[in-house]
């Protein structure tokens, strides 16, 4: 996985190993990625802050307050990274993140960032085999956290064991891995937002839907390494390593989805079924009265995409307002692997929430109920299962 266009936070703590920090950073940069350093107040002892800011063109994070940059400077390196790397991490960094502390910026920082994170325990043989330092790398390992090495070797002060920081070139190579992803290399097209089809240039037939599902689905994959394109009628961000096409009517998304080739597609959008036959060029007026309005069907984005000679892994969403009985029988009708379908009048569910309640509706008709659920839980529990389908 190339680390081209990747945002990467290293983190410094205080060992002799910091040196190696320097070179990391270098060797990150000629990769294409894009460093950012936090460095803990004993690690500064070690190498100069100066250092990591002629490598990599920004001032060190040393402290939670007088950061020239940012008046919340580790919450804004949290939010910015696409991957968080400390490098060395000492035994009492160690502790501090498996405990949840914060008590600098480099734990605040990890604190604050849904990035991988990758750590490369560096420290002398006692240190690294006390059942305190097992027992924090046993939490970190259950929270997901990424550990490389320590292996043995040269420590500091002359001493030979386990301990030492693997090479800067092996933190690398973990990170390119961890950055690929379960979905590396696979092509992902998501559709989000409900079309918006004109009555006149200033108004318009539409829906309710906000994007917020499709943009989580959409940035979940991409964070799993898969190349993602979304075709958007929202306002809402994505991710930066997503591919964004901008949309409003069902035509103009047909036209966008046509376009691109993929091996998963996630048809998320609130695609308007009836648009307008006949939009007028000017404005309508009152004193007019009201006009008659003929409708026309819009494009089934849907079937073209079931219909395709390369046919991808395809999963339909079905708002519906009570029972279920047309999202089941669209999963039959339409041919998708997998249909979303959800009662949008349930507390909690529906459009512009932060949270859903889905069913998952399988082409034989299962259901497999989901409680509620944020919408970013609920897109990392769709790839989930999409991954495992596909294997």
């Amino acid at each position: 996985m190339s680390l081209a266009g990747r945002r990467v936070v290293l983190g410094v703590s205080g060992g002799i190993a910091a040196y190696k920090a320097a070179y990391l950073a270098r060797r990150f940069i000629e990769k294409g990625a894009t460093v950012r350093v936090v460095m803990t107040q004993t690690a500064t002892e070690f190498v100069g802050a100066a250092t990591f800011a002629g490598l990599t063109g920004y001032a060190p994070v040393t402290a939670l307050t007088d950061h020239p940059e940012s008046v919340s400077p580790h919450t804004d390196l949290g939010r910015w990274a696409d991957l968080v790397v400390i490098a060395p991490a000492t035994a009492a960094t160690l502790a501090r993140i498996a405990g949840g502390l914060s008590e600098d910026a480099l734990s605040a920082t990890v604190l604050a960032s849904e990035a991988p994170l990758v750590v490369a325990p560096a420290m002398h043989t006692e240190m690294w085999q006390h059942p305190a330092t097992q027992r924090s790398i046993a939490t970190l390992v259950a929270d997901g956290v990424h550990v490389v090495g320590p292996v043995s070797g040269a420590l500091a002060g002359g001493d030979e064991g386990s301990g030492r920081m693997v090479e800067p070139e092996d933190i690398v190579a973990r990170v390119e891995d961890v950055l690929a992803g379960g979905m590396s290399g696979v092509k992902v097209l998501v559709t989000a937002g409900g079309t918006r089809e004109p009555i006149d240039p200033v108004r318009y037939i539409g829906n309710r839907s906000s994007g917020k599902m499709g943009h989580e689905i959409a940035d979940e994959a991409a964070r799993r390494g898969a190349d993602v394109t979304l075709v958007t009628t929202s306002g809402l961000p994505s991710h930066h390593w997503v591919t964004r096409v901008d949309v409003d009517t069902a035509e103009s998304m047909a036209s966008a989805v046509a376009a691109v080739e993929a091996d998963v597609a996630v048809m998320a959008a609130a695609v308007a079924d009836f648009r307008p036959a006949s939009p007028v060029a000017a404005k309508l007026s009152r004193t007019e009265g009201p006009p008659d309005i003929v409708l026309e069907a819009t494009p089934d984005i849907l079937s073209t995409v079931v219909a395709r000679s390369k046919r991808p892994y395809l999963v339909g969403f079905a708002a519906e307002t009570g029972s279920l009985d047309r999202a089941i029988e669209k999963a039959r009708v339409k041919g998708v692997d997998l249909l979303v379908a959800n009662d949008i009048t349930r507390e909690g569910a529906g459009f512009g929430t932060d949270t859903n309640i889905v069913s998952i509706v399988e082409p034989d008709g299962g259901l497999d109920h989901w409680p509620l659920m944020t919408k970013a839980d609920i897109a990392r529990r769709l790839w989930d299962l999409v991954e495992a389908r596909r294997q």
